[in-house]
């Protein structure tokens, strides 16, 4: 790791970023001092001190720090697979300023104890902003509702609840959730999959299943969920937000519930942008995920609706898992995939090279909308002056190979090894200080630390 320099009184100094895309566009630098966004100017135009950092972006795209509202960072309980830590360097890896990290800890994320904890060790690390999902219902077993007020009321703020790797079930209980959110503007996000029809489930359900000899997962398993919970949040007029959407028609059901007026957001994952069942053939577990790799169709039903807002946002569902958990039999295997460092390649590669999004409409489903969903007012913020200081800057044209050189978190069950995506997050700015420096992640955790390796910064071309 390289660090940044700091001025005598151990205080970060000042950024200026040189000559870089504002959302693609126009040519623009932009001058940090502390944590916010003190100028911006026609290049070489802005009254930067002697003493700051200066990053080149030219010819860069420069977007605010994108935001993760669907994060497993595994900490407390399987520090094995992730740690917040390691974690949270995966997402500056990726350009992300903000996580929300999932409830299937353990403990559980069901307490306010345990939420500002996960918030605690967040601001310790100092990579990115660390949002802890509380559980909907205690120990994710859904039988009754967890510590919802205290942890909304707790030093953590939670405003987004799941029990994501579990659906929750039982109608009432589901019901009784979307009330308590309710009443402070939180939100429920649900894992659709009827688990009455996904017994031993180990791959999309249909032809290539019954060849392979695998225990199908039909669509209709996650769309009857959606179409449920949609009448339930319409009903008690309340927010609901489906994750990691995977099938041609639980777009139609979000679409429906959108057009009549109900309080519904939307998520799709990058795998289920790029990924197809037929990677299951050759038994890789890295492909096993749950809900699984769909159909071709599906996947363009998925980049259709991403593009025309159906669905809102892209979220990755990072969850990693030690090497053992993969690389094993495919009934035996751990469903999940890392997704944090290659999101926003995959995205380019999807949603950009395609024509269905320009990089105005990738900060608005990779960081503004995720950020408004997740009531996070500090996060997703535009690029202005007076805003806090959240950016990554992205080099379109600097593609290759993923490979495990690309990760930083603690597992490699990436899907996307081996493959070539388009681009690379150059550098990542989180509140005001530089956690990527050329690809390279940068220590924030001690003043001393970043003085030590001040020199590292000038050999790399960063002139302060």
């Amino acid at each position: 790791m390289t660090s940044i320099p700091i001025t005598p009184d151990g205080t970060d100094v000042a950024i200026l970023i040189e000559g870089g895309l504002l959302y693609g566009d126009d040519t623009r630098d932009v001058l940090i001092e502390g944590d916010r966004i003190t100028a911006i100017g026609e290049p070489g135009s802005l009254d930067a001190p002697a003493d700051c950092t200066r990053l080149d972006a030219g010819g860069l795209v420069v977007l605010p720090g994108l935001v993760d509202l669907h994060t497993h960072l595994r900490e407390p309980g399987s520090e094995s697979s992730e740690t917040v830590r390691t974690g949270t360097q995966a997402a500056a890896r990726g350009g992300f300023t903000t996580v929300f990290a999932m409830a299937n800890t353990s403990p559980v994320q069901d307490t306010a104890g345990v939420v500002e904890s996960v918030a605690a060790l967040g601001r310790e690390a100092g990579y990115a902003d660390v949002r802890p999902i509380g559980a909907v219902t205690v120990g994710l077993e859904g039988e009754r509702l967890s510590q919802i007020g205290a942890m909304a009321t707790s030093r953590a703020r939670v405003r987004v609840f799941s029990d994501d790797g579990r659906c929750v079930f039982d109608p009432l209980i589901m019901r009784r959730a979307l009330e308590y959110v309710k009443t402070f503007g939180g939100v429920v996000a649900q894992h659709a999959q009827d688990p009455r029809l996904t017994p031993g489930a180990q791959m999309n359900e249909g032809a290539l299943a019954a060849e392979l000899g695998l225990e199908g997962w039909p669509g209709v398993a996650e769309t009857s969920i959606i179409a449920r919970d949609v009448l339930l949040a319409e009903h008690v007029g309340s927010r609901l937000h489906v994750c990691h959407v995977s099938t041609r028609d639980s777009v139609d059901v979000v679409r429906w519930a959108k057009a009549r007026g109900i309080d519904v957001t939307a998520e799709v994952t990058p795998h289920h942008l790029l990924l197809t069942e037929e990677l299951v053939r050759g038994f890789d577990a890295r492909f096993k995920v749950n809900p699984p790799l769909r159909t071709e169709d599906d996947v363009h039903a998925l980049r259709d609706a991403l593009a025309d807002g159906t669905i809102d946002i892209v979220a990755t569902d990072h969850a990693p898992h030690p090497v053992d958990a993969k690389d094993t039999e495919w009934d035996q295997a751990a469903m999940g995939m890392v997704g944090l460092e290659s999101a926003l390649r995959v995205v380019h590669a999807t949603m950009v090279a395609t024509g269905r999004l320009d990089w105005r409409g990738v900060a608005r489903v990779l960081s503004e909308t995720p950020a408004r969903i997740g009531l996070d007012d500090a996060a997703g913020r535009p690029i202005a002056v007076g805003e806090l200081a959240n950016l990554a800057v992205y080099d379109p044209d600097d593609g290759g190979e993923f490979t495990t050189a690309d990760l930083s978190g603690k597992s490699i069950n990436s899907p996307f090894l081996g493959r070539q995506l388009p681009g690379r997050v150059v550098h990542t700015v989180y509140r005001g200080g530089v956690t990527l420096v050329d690809g390279e992640l940068v220590d924030p955790s001690t003043a001393a630390d970043r003085a030590r390796t001040r020199h590292a910064m000038h050999a790399r071309g960063v002139s302060a």
